[in-house]
């Protein structure tokens, strides 16, 4: 079985994630501007915003289904669900969610930097266009950066779980 400190562990990871996923879905919700001219830039003009945004809604959507657990399980000594189902959901679940949460992070900060990239290329001087996209860019970096802290979070969790199910069920491993 594993032992409590372990098990406060995971419901502190857990509600680390929540916590940064959350916050990456609001940043990256709100990250918008409007120039001079009317025109209005969001953040789902850009595809590659929207899969981040959907893979931290994604994160966010499991970690609330998990913490639940994770309560019982620190609050009891035992898990709500006897039969290892819950161990193998852990299981599983973490390792998609942790992949699905890096590809997401990948592309938040690819699409960022390239367009950065490609505006200085371009000789882009100081108006207010540049500077704005820029800002919106540098949200989009950051909401990807919450992204990654919920990553990091979850990837220790995937450690976590690997280590609890072969704990408690040596033969899943042979």
């Amino acid at each position: 079985m594993a032992s409590q400190s372990v098990r406060n562990s995971v419901l502190v990871l857990r509600i680390f994630a929540l916590l940064l996923l959350a916050a990456s879905v609001a940043l990256m919700v709100i990250n918008n501007f409007t120039i001079s001219d009317g025109t209005k830039t969001k953040f789902s003009d850009l595809i590659a915003y929207r899969y981040v945004l959907a893979t931290a809604l994604a994160g966010v959507a499991y970690t609330l289904i998990q913490i639940p657990f994770a309560i019982y399980n620190v609050v009891n000594e035992k898990r709500l669900l006897r039969n290892g189902f819950l161990q193998e959901f852990d299981f599983y679940g973490d390792k998609i969610i942790a992949f699905l949460l890096a590809t997401g992070v990948g592309v938040g900060f690819g699409v960022s930097c390239e367009i950065q990239r490609l505006i200085k290329q371009s000789g882009a001087g100081e108006d207010e266009e540049t500077m704005k996209t820029n800002k919106f860019l540098d949200k989009g970096n950051i909401s990807s950066g919450l992204l990654l802290g919920g990553f990091v979070c979850m990837a220790v969790l995937c450690i976590l779980s690997s280590i609890r199910l072969s704990m408690t069920n040596r033969r899943f491993f042979r």
